[in-house]
């Protein structure tokens, strides 16, 4: 499958996006990204085609996932930060795009703070749900906002909710859970095998699954 599969890719110059990027060229996967500043993308290779665009146009994610099977997103606030509602925005966006196109197959990160009602939180994760709310309010409503979209569209959509990501290729057993977060970090080189994999995979469709290392 992988072989006839093209991946349209957000966030893919972030933090968790680098090691996305590495990881679909390691497994040979084609992809195309949009870049905001195509001058900083400095990785050439025949698997990747940069659109030069904006999450928070609809023509320019109508333009990246033309031709595409499935689309991951490890979009994050960036810095300098983003609008705090550019998540709900880019999901909104790519709802309709992906209709247009007929993908159905929408795999995204999100923090640990995002809700659903299949969840049993304990108290650090709460702490830190929280602590989000109290201090990136907009940004964290945005996110559960951003769930609420999913779950009411037709996409086969997996959200994972992430711990701290640490910036490493070392790769170590993960933990999944669908109620409360199984650890403090996971590695970003896990994170993007992780998405990688759900394509092949309908074990998490439409849900919202914790993932740390062990």
């Amino acid at each position: 499958m992988k072989s006839k599969i093209k991946i349209a890719v957000l966030g893919g110059t972030g933090k968790a996006g680098k090691y996305l990027v590495n990881q679909l060229l390691a497994q040979g996967i084609p992809f195309k990204a949009l870049v905001r500043n195509p001058e900083k993308f400095n990785i050439v290779n025949p698997l990747i085609e940069v659109v030069p665009g904006d999450v928070q146009d609809y023509e320019s994610i109508y333009t990246l996932v033309a031709g595409c099977q499935a689309v991951i997103s490890t979009l994050g606030l960036g810095q300098p930060p983003s609008e705090p509602t550019l998540f709900s925005q880019a999901t909104t966006h790519l709802l309709r795009a992906m209709q247009a196109h007929q993908i159905k197959r929408y795999i995204l990160i999100t923090g640990l703070n995002v809700n659903t009602p299949f969840d049993k939180k304990g108290t650090k994760t709460q702490y830190a749900t929280d602590w989000m709310y109290t201090h990136y309010p907009k940004s964290t409503q945005d996110k559960q906002l951003e769930y609420t979209i999913l779950s009411a569209s037709n996409l086969n959509w997996t959200l994972v909710r992430l711990p701290l990501i640490e910036q490493t290729d070392e790769r170590r057993e993960i933990k999944v859970s669908m109620e409360d977060c199984p650890g403090d970090k996971i590695s970003a080189t896990d994170l993007a095998c992780f998405l990688i994999e759900q394509l092949n995979s309908d074990t998490y469709l439409r849900q919202a699954p914790f993932i740390a290392n062990s």
